[in-house]
């Protein structure tokens, strides 16, 4: 399986419709639901041995890491979160296992004010081990606030970035993350930002996604990335799991974050800018690499 290929193929043949005035291709489709009101929709799964290590996690990590996943598309938004739907499918697997997983996605999701309102459960063949769960999250912009979506970059932005990345699974990053909720609201509520993604697949595949959705051109300058403990940029460049935001900022605002960002926040660092209309990405590296030419460029499922 190509995830791209598919994608790239399948999302252009969808039909688009006034009721959706944004699908396939952010973190959230935007509904209309009437009445002025709009909904955020999101799913994301998440598969053992594919985005934890099964043998050795326990479930209330892997469940809690679900929730948190589409918490994450949530905050890219600039939104906030309310309802969830949770399917699960298992084989190899027993009920207390099962139960546990599913009450660590119930908790977790009660801690951020979201309610678990269904789903489903399933066993798969006998001849199938693992686990495929899935959440659906719901949510809705915050009051009077413009959601921040990839398409709206345009050149002379700067490009800043939240927290540290790199080395996700090895410092356990992937599990314990935080989902930055406040950090997306807070962007554009006070007008700071009007574009932003979530930091799933890695630095350079999900950068490259915000080029092609507003048509433009990324730099980023791999001497500026905050890293994890132990990491090395390339492992903030293409590493994945860091589930943090991407964000640009217009130059005359840049002074207005700095100095309005809350200290309970995550740090935010400026880590490149849009330099044109057009569609790609250049690293700038002081020591030479050309990252482009690297045979991994982030998280595609194959």
């Amino acid at each position: 399986m190509n995830e791209l290929h598919i994608l790239n193929t399948l999302l252009p043949e969808l039909p688009a419709a006034a009721s959706v005035p944004v699908g396939p291709g952010d973190d959230c489709a935007v509904l209309d639901v009437g009445g002025g009101e709009q909904l955020l929709a999101a799913v994301d799964q998440l598969i053992g041995d594919v985005h934890y290590h099964a043998d050795r996690t326990a479930p209330e990590a892997a469940g809690a890491k679900l929730l948190k996943r589409n918490l994450s598309d949530i905050a890219a938004m600039g939104g906030i979160p309310r309802w969830a739907l949770l399917t699960l499918a298992a084989g190899g697997r027993d009920d207390d296992w099962l139960l546990r997983f599913s009450r660590a996605v119930a908790r977790e999701a009660a801690a951020y004010g979201v309610l678990l309102v269904g789903g489903d459960l399933a066993a798969l063949p006998h001849t199938c081990r693992g686990e495929v769960a899935t959440l659906t999250i719901l949510g809705a912009p915050a009051a009077n606030q413009a959601l921040l979506l990839r398409r709206n970059a345009v050149p002379g932005d700067e490009l800043w970035v939240t927290g540290t990345l790199g080395n996700s699974l090895e410092s356990g990053h992937h599990l314990t993350f935080q989902p930055r909720l406040e950090e997306g609201r807070f962007l554009a509520e006070h007008g700071i930002s009007r574009c932003a993604l979530d930091l799933s697949d890695g630095l350079l595949l999900d950068a490259a996604r915000l080029a092609e959705a507003s048509g433009v051109c990324v730099e980023i300058d791999a001497a500026r990335l905050p890293l994890r403990r132990n990491a090395l940029p390339r492992n903030a460049l293409c590493d994945g799991e860091d589930y943090e935001l991407l964000f640009t900022v217009s130059p005359d605002r840049s002074s207005a974050l700095t100095a309005a960002w809350p200290e309970h926040f995550a740090p935010v660092t400026r880590i490149g800018r849009i330099l044109a209309a057009g569609n790609g990405l250049k690293v700038c590296d002081p020591e030479g690499n050309d990252w482009m030419k690297q045979e991994r460029t982030g998280y595609v499922h194959r």
